[in-house]
C-alpha cells in the first residue's frame, strides 16, 4: 500500500494495477509515456491527488464514505481492445469497442468501517484505442490516459451523463482534476 500526503489530508491508496506491455503498440511512443503504462506509483500519486480534491470539495458529487474515509483500494488494468470489447459485451450487453469501462463497488449505503480501505472498484483502459483518440485528439498518450482514468474514477464515485449537460460537466471537471495534478 502506498501512502501520500497531500496537504492536510493523508491519503493511503491500495492500488491493484496492472501494466501494458509497449511491444503491444504502435512504435511511436515516448519513454514518459511508456512510465504512464507500467508506473504504479505515478497512477497512485494521480488517484490521490484526484481523490484529495474531490474528498475536499464539499459542492461535487462524492458519496459520504468516501468523505469519511483516508484509505481507498482502486483495480487499474490497461489492456488492449479484444479484451475491453468482451468485458463490454460481458457486464453491459453491448459488443462494441469501447475506451474505458468501470466498475464500481462504492455506493452511498456503505457502512464506514474504522481502519479499513474504503474498495472502490476496477477501471479498465484500452491502451490502443487511448493511443488512437490521442492521436485524432492531437495530444500525448499519457494526457489520453490520464483523461480515461479520471473518467473512470469519477464514474466509481458515482458520477453518471445520461444526458449532455451532464457529460459536459463531467469532462470539463475532468479536465480541472488533470491540471491540479500536474503532468499535463
Amino acid at each position: 500500500m502506498n501512502k501520500l500526503t497531500l496537504g492536510p489530508i493523508e491519503l493511503h491508496i491500495d492500488l491493484s494495477f496492472s501494466g501494458f506491455l509497449i511491444t503491444d503498440l504502435e512504435k511511436n511512443i515516448h519513454m514518459n509515456e511508456a512510465d504512464y503504462l507500467n508506473n504504479d506509483e505515478l497512477w497512485t500519486k494521480d488517484l490521490a491527488s484526484w481523490l484529495s480534491f474531490i474528498k475536499g470539495d464539499f459542492t461535487l458529487n462524492c458519496p459520504p464514505i468516501v468523505r469519511q474515509s483516508s484509505c481507498f483500494s482502486i483495480g487499474l488494468n490497461f489492456t488492449n481492445d479484444l479484451t475491453l470489447r468482451g468485458l463490454n459485451k460481458k457486464w453491459r450487453q453491448k459488443n462494441e469497442q469501447t475506451d474505458v469501462l468501470s466498475f464500481p463497488v462504492c455506493h452511498e449505503i456503505m457502512p464506514a468501517l474504522q481502519d479499513d480501505c474504503v474498495e472502490l472498484g476496477d477501471v479498465v483502459i484500452s491502451v490502443a484505442m487511448a493511443q488512437r483518440q490521442a492521436r485524432e485528439q492531437n495530444h500525448s498518450l499519457q494526457y489520453e490516459l490520464r483523461w480515461l482514468v479520471t473518467h473512470g474514477l469519477l464514474h466509481l464515485l458515482g458520477w453518471d451523463h445520461p444526458d449532455s449537460q451532464s457529460l459536459t460537466k463531467m469532462l470539463t471537471f475532468q479536465e480541472q482534476l488533470i491540471l491540479i495534478s500536474g503532468n499535463v
